[in-house]
């Protein structure tokens, strides 16, 4: 990506995310625009597109403002800076099918918008995803843990979208399923470690609630 279009896109991220803290925040899209481009070279797909994608990838997201499918951040950063109708398509067709949605999750149909996915799923796991899920959480208000709400199993996207369980449950939910969800064998790599850190914070937390050290 030329320098100048890269910078105005981490412009135009900082101020969409200005006020976020809920793990969506402007961060969250640098991390995910890294992690794109470090997968799309392992993976030699079209590096322009992965990266407006991945740095584009929450600007709309439904969580956050409530979006209906027509991107209308997204769209109005790529008109204003002159990318074709072609590339734009591209975009926001891998914007529309990267996100979660319990068992109507979509797999991307071209390997960019598989490399964005497997960058945003990365985000999530690991040392930083734990974070994250306790700061969304938080900014939902949900409790970080209630022994006697269960984790749900097999909820489809209204079910998801409207689930208001504890942030541990969430482990459960989504985050521990995403490593046998990468599309990619760097993705899929990268996904191990994180996924056993994961596991092992469980571990600490469950001996910690019970007192047990």
């Amino acid at each position: 990506m030329e320098k100048e279009l890269l910078s105005a896109g981490l412009e135009f991220i900082r101020e969409i995310f200005a006020n976020d803290y809920s793990g969506h925040d402007y961060y969250h899209s640098v991390r995910v625009f890294n992690m794109a481009t470090t997968l799309c070279k392992a993976e030699d797909a079209n590096l322009e597109i992965v990266q407006m994608a991945a740095l584009l990838h929450d600007v709309d997201d439904y969580k956050l403002f409530g979006g209906q499918g027509l991107y209308p951040n997204a769209t109005r950063f790529i008109q204003e800076h002159g990318l074709s109708e072609e590339s734009m398509e591209r975009i926001c067709n891998i914007i529309s099918s990267i996100s979660y949605k319990g068992t109507d999750t979509l797999i991307p149909d071209t390997l960019e918008g598989r490399i964005v996915q497997d960058a945003d799923r990365l985000d999530a796991i690991g040392a930083i995803g734990i974070a994250r899920v306790f700061a969304y959480g938080g900014s939902k208000n949900r409790s970080i843990y209630d022994p006697e709400d269960k984790p749900k199993e097999e909820m489809d996207f209204e079910a998801y979208k409207n689930n208001n369980g504890s942030s541990i449950n969430h482990f459960y939910e989504k985050l521990l399923l995403l490593k046998d969800l990468m599309n990619t064998e760097a993705g899929r790599k990268m996904a191990e470690n994180r996924h056993l850190y994961m596991k092992g914070y469980l571990e600490e937390f469950y001996a910690e609630w019970d007192g047990i050290h």
